[in-house]
């Protein structure tokens, strides 16, 4: 369990943290037609939130309760169209220094791999 900050977006999305222990993470969105795009699949950027959450969410498990998380950057790789599925994202800290850690995070759809993203994330 982490010592989770208050997170308005996290919340507007219904991200749910399923398990979080010791550098890893789970989380899952439920299907909503609101996250779809104009050509009737999950948008890029709610599988861009989930990765990113995902990623903070597993470095926090391993931080101090007066430590936060900031993202510095990230690349995700889109491997297939999402679909009418509900999300499932698996993160895991990869190397934690003192002032940067780098995570790595695997987006499912339906039980399909669908995403794989790669994050650097500050230590504050």
């Amino acid at each position: 369990m982490t010592n989770r900050p208050e997170h308005p977006y996290v919340d507007f999305l219904g991200l749910k943290y399923d398990s979080t222990n010791d550098g890893r993470s789970k989380c899952s969105l439920k299907f909503r037609k609101a996250f779809l795009n104009p050509r009737n699949v999950i948008h890029g950027g709610v599988i861009y939130a989930l990765a990113d959450s995902g990623m903070g969410e597993a470095l926090l498990s391993t931080l101090e309760k007066n430590q936060l998380v900031a993202t510095i950057e990230i690349k995700i790789t889109y491997l297939k169209p999402a679909g009418h599925f509900d999300l499932v994202c698996d993160s895991l800290l990869i190397r934690k220094g003192r002032r940067v850690a780098f995570l790595e995070s695997d987006v499912y759809s339906d039980n399909e791999l669908i995403s794989k993203a790669s994050g650097s994330f500050a230590i504050l």
